[in-house]
């Protein structure tokens, strides 16, 4: 009677095992743990107060980065209290600074960061540069690629620096030949894909006249 009960609780046993094993799924008590839900930004610029605490200037937009696009927000850029005879390098210094300030509480609650490093500094064009170059106290190609995009989308976007639809033309603090970037529909989608090298850009050289016989 004893085998009889023994034998019939390892033919139960047995069938048990194999309903388990069959059904593709092991039990388990250890968490599993997925990871937080994606968050998600509105990317919505706030409205920028007048004069932007005080500040004198006129008003611009720079390209921050926004769920991993570039995304135009306005600033107020301040204006030199005297007339300049090339206002360029002014105003590019100003939007150099303005990137790299950090966005406010409002913009980053929003998703706004910036990724240009402190410190760039806008440098007076070479002899030799084409018209409209900017030179930098870095290498364009040294930067982050996001903070070239910025910049780039940035200097493309300003009438102040840049003369209208068109490549931007950047230079660093060496005698090396400045070079072009455009800002494109893929580099504001996607700005760590900007092209770490440029377009060499040469002068446009003009024909001498001939002598008047």
């Amino acid at each position: 009677m004893t085998r009889t009960r023994r034998a019939l609780a390892g033919i139960a046993l047995g069938v048990l095992l194999t309903g388990a094993c069959g059904c593709g799924i092991r039990a388990t008590t250890v968490p599993v743990d997925v990871g937080a839900a994606p968050s998600r930004v509105s990317c919505d610029t706030p409205d920028q107060a007048g004069g932007q605490s005080g500040v004198q200037g006129v008003r611009a937009t720079v390209a921050l980065v926004c769920g991993s696009q570039l995304v135009n927000v306005e600033r107020v850029i301040p204006v030199p209290e005297k007339p300049v005879r090339d206002p360029l390098l002014p105003a590019a210094q100003a939007l150099l600074e303005a990137l790299e300030k950090e966005p406010s509480a409002a913009e980053r609650d929003a998703g706004f960061t910036t990724g240009v490093p402190e410190g760039l500094q806008a440098a007076p064009a070479r002899a030799g540069d084409p018209a409209g170059t900017v030179r930098l106290s870095r290498r364009p190609e040294d930067l982050p690629p996001v903070a070239l995009s910025q910049l780039v989308c940035t200097l493309a976007d300003s009438d102040a620096v840049s003369a209208g639809p068109g490549p931007v033309v950047l230079g660093g603090p060496d005698a090396d030949p400045p070079r072009a970037w455009e800002c494109g529909e893929a580099v504001r989608s996607r700005p760590e894909s900007v092209a770490t090298l440029g377009d060499v850009v040469r002068p446009s050289t003009t024909p001498k006249a001939s002598p008047t016989p």
